[in-house]
């Protein structure tokens, strides 16, 4: 009777002696399957994911009226990138007015041959805001629709980031005047750019709602 006492006695010791260091496993063996987790994931993603803040997207074309540029073709953005400026405007359909405009006052070769330049190109939709009078007048007059016309141009390219507060030399030796941010820009405060930031092979240009008035 004694002896079966002494071992019960002793498997209890035993068991209590083994039963930490059991548990101290199984808590180790947790804490690395926690760690290799979803939460864990996500940390190490979170920690993999470049910070997002305004100026990104900007290196590329933005703006609502990108949305009806050709994926594909000359008139794309692809396509424009590889065009000079008066050419790549050419296979805008939105463009069609300006690029008229551009070809009534001999300005095809000028736009196409200079290097390094931004152009505040204006919708078909832009030039229609002016009343057809006026505006049959300005194309029938070559010197006062090359004034407008190079009033657009700006002798540098310029990046959405120079546009938050910018002021700038135009060809017509007038100035323009620029705000915003992020993706949203006005010109002269009257002229928003609905599709900025458009390559092409010596220019780049911001679409603008508004014809651009030298003062």
């Amino acid at each position: 009777m004694s002896t079966l006492r002494f071992r019960r006695t002793a498997l209890a010791v035993a068991t209590a002696a083994v039963l930490p260091f059991a548990l101290a496993a199984c808590s180790s063996d947790s804490s690395k399957d926690s760690a290799s987790g979803p939460a864990a994931d996500s940390q190490s993603a979170a920690a993999s994911s470049p910070a997002m803040d305004d100026s990104m997207g900007t290196d590329k074309p933005f703006g609502p009226a990108c949305a009806g540029v050709p994926a594909t073709g000359a008139g794309s953005f692809d396509g424009m990138a590889k065009d000079p400026v008066a050419t790549a405007a050419s296979h805008n359909p939105a463009l069609s007015t300006l690029v008229a405009a551009v070809k009534q006052a001999g300005l095809v070769d000028t736009l196409n041959n200079a290097k390094d330049i931004t152009v505040f190109a204006p919708t078909n939709d832009a030039f229609a805001k002016i009343p057809k009078a006026d505006l049959d007048k300005v194309l029938a007059d070559k010197a006062q629709l090359t004034k407008i016309l190079t009033y657009h141009v700006v002798g540098e390219k310029l990046t959405p980031k120079q546009l938050e507060n910018g002021s700038f030399d135009t060809l017509e030796k007038g100035k323009v005047t620029t705000t915003g941010s992020g993706t949203s820009y006005k010109v002269n405060d009257t002229s928003t750019v609905v599709c900025g930031n458009v390559p092409t092979a010596n220019a780049t240009v911001y679409i603008v709602d508004t014809v651009l008035m030298p003062k």
